[in-house]
């Protein structure tokens, strides 16, 4: 595939990028209120693989951080400082009044606690992701029980809890798990071996919990956070993530494949810039028509795809997308804004 002279790895860009027009998607989705019930479970569905999807692949960039580090300190240092600008971030978008529930804050917080933990051992940082997915759900439960009296501390404890284990869609309880799987696939090189093959097995029976209790044993429904619904969860991350790791690990994966492939890289690399453009563009449609009763096919479009042509512009033109290129200069990784591209082929796995 033809891409810009760069050791970037295929399968996070392009996970990423199935992860931003997820999101788009998901959240343009109010814009569309009468649509047909399949449409609407499909849609459902992609709103539930963004952030967990977000979460694996930023488990995956910050161990190939650690993988390029010379300096312990030094890199604890700038995923701080780098977690910190996403929380401010979040918390300036949560001012432009759209409907988004910004999930910045949470993966700000996320790479705060979890890029040191990537210090451990592959089977010790294993042992600490079972131990998170077992207490994760108790936990946001217990939470929930003292929620009045969380309501009546101060704002910093009601943010903090509200990122942590209050959130009504995105948690660290919830989002850590992924992410320290991202790392431990990336250090078994991302490539068709037993692990993926086994995730693509498990992926059905995760998916099917939730439905199972719900529509054949007539549960009642799960929040979010609970068990059933993080294994809801894990089965659409992991059919992603063994769907790219399959297409891009096909010896000659033909024009169809590589066509897929390119503006998903692109998009992926610019995510960021690309989030905070669409949510100002919802922002915009939020504040002047609200919540609409009838489909607007328009409004959809100016959200969900001029946000992805604008990046693929900007990156073809420019290069580094510019929240991208805040982000390195405030953490000590800076990147030229401006980047002139030559063609080569990309490294399919690590």
């Amino acid at each position: 595939m033809a891409v810009a002279r760069t050791e970037r790895l295929i399968v996070p860009d392009v996970l990423r990028g199935v992860a931003i027009v997820a999101m788009l998607i998901a959240h343009a989705n109010p814009l569309l209120p009468q649509l047909p019930m399949a449409v609407r479970f499909l849609v459902g569905n992609v709103n539930d693989l963004a952030s967990p999807l977000f979460a694996l692949v930023m488990g995956m960039s910050a161990q190939l951080v650690w993988n390029t580090s010379r300096r312990v300190s030094t890199t604890l240092l700038q995923q701080a400082l780098r977690g910190i600008l996403l929380i401010a971030l979040g918390l300036w978008m949560l001012a432009w009044g759209s409907w988004v529930v910004i999930v910045l804050p949470a993966l700000g917080v996320l790479l705060i606690v979890g890029a040191p933990l990537l210090l451990l051992g592959s089977r010790a940082l294993a042992v600490v992701l079972g131990i998170v997915v077992l207490v994760g759900a108790p936990l946001n439960e217990l939470a929930r029980g003292q929620v009045a009296q969380i309501l009546s501390s101060n704002i910093v404890v009601q943010q903090l809890a509200d990122w942590t284990v209050l959130g009504h869609s995105y948690r660290l309880t919830n989002l850590l798990p992924f992410f320290l799987l991202g790392a431990l696939l990336l250090r078994s090189g991302l490539r068709r071996d037993r692990t993926m093959w086994i995730m693509l097995a498990v992926a059905p029976f995760a998916y099917a919990v939730r439905p199972v209790l719900e529509k054949g044993l007539h549960q009642p429904a799960f929040v979010s956070g609970s068990y059933p619904d993080t294994l809801h969860d894990v089965g659409l991350v992991f059919v992603a993530y063994a769907a790219i790791v399959l297409l891009a690990g096909l010896p000659r994966r033909g024009p169809v494949v590589d066509g897929a492939f390119a503006p998903l890289r692109v998009w992926g690399q610019l995510a960021l810039s690309l989030y905070l453009l669409h949510v100002w563009i919802v922002s915009l449609w939020a504040r002047s028509i609200g919540w609409p009763a009838a489909n607007m096919p328009l409004a959809w479009a100016s959200v969900v795809l001029a946000p992805l042509a604008v990046a693929w512009l900007w990156w073809r033109f420019v290069g580094t997308g510019p929240v991208e290129w805040l982000m390195g200069a405030v953490s000590g990784r800076p990147k030229p804004l401006i980047v002139r591209r030559r063609v080569v082929t990309a490294r399919t796995t690590g």
